[in-house]
């Protein structure tokens, strides 16, 4: 049996459990930065944004809520460039 568990803290403080979330889209690149960025969809239908503010270690460092008509169509402003 598997007991991890995938939790998020939002920034209002509220904690989602996205274990069994769906990712609709992500760019989770290592080295991380401000490219990284998922998009969750939790099997309630709640949808969450994680976000990496340039931590090169941290894949994600931010949660929030967001409407599913954003989820559905963010388009992440942050690309990564490499050397």
């Amino acid at each position: 049996m598997n007991t991890s568990k995938y939790m998020a803290l939002l920034a209002n403080g509220q904690r989602v459990d996205l274990t069994h979330a769906t990712i609709l889209k992500s760019n989770n690149l290592y080295p991380f930065g401000p490219h990284n960025y998922a998009i969750y969809e939790a099997p309630e239908g709640i949808f969450v944004k994680g976000l990496n503010n340039g931590e090169r270690e941290i894949m994600l460092t931010s949660f929030e809520l967001i409407e599913e008509t954003e989820a559905r169509t963010y388009d992440h402003p942050y690309f990564r460039e490499d050397n």
